[in-house]
């Protein structure tokens, strides 16, 4: 047995009812320090003044880095499957197109 092959500690994760259910966001902030990163995710829906931040998620740096480097590659993998990803044009803006027209139900 070579020294990869030695049984690594396998990590286990939780996964609670409540957070297994997942919460949708359409929007993101991103803010940094010398020493972290802070997401917060957000639910903007037309028509809706004032959102709420859904959740928040703090990161060392190297681990944002990390998580850039997974996103990259897993939607490397879904347009290999599914199709390019397509963002219109928002002329600079980062955000989702709250301003469209607004549709009825």
């Amino acid at each position: 047995m070579n020294e990869n092959e030695k049984k690594q500690p396998s990590l286990q994760l939780e996964l609670p009812q409540d957070v297994a259910q997942g919460e949708y966001a359409n929007f993101a902030i991103i803010t940094h320090s010398s020493s972290d990163f802070v997401i917060d995710f957000a639910r903007v829906l037309p028509g809706v003044p004032k959102s709420q931040v859904k959740s928040r998620v703090i990161l060392a740096p190297e681990h944002a880095k990390r998580l850039l480097g997974a996103l990259q590659e897993n939607i490397f993998r879904y347009e290999r499957e599914f199709g390019p990803i397509k963002i219109p044009n928002q002329e600079g803006r980062t955000a989702a197109p709250f301003d469209l027209p607004k549709g009825e139900a």
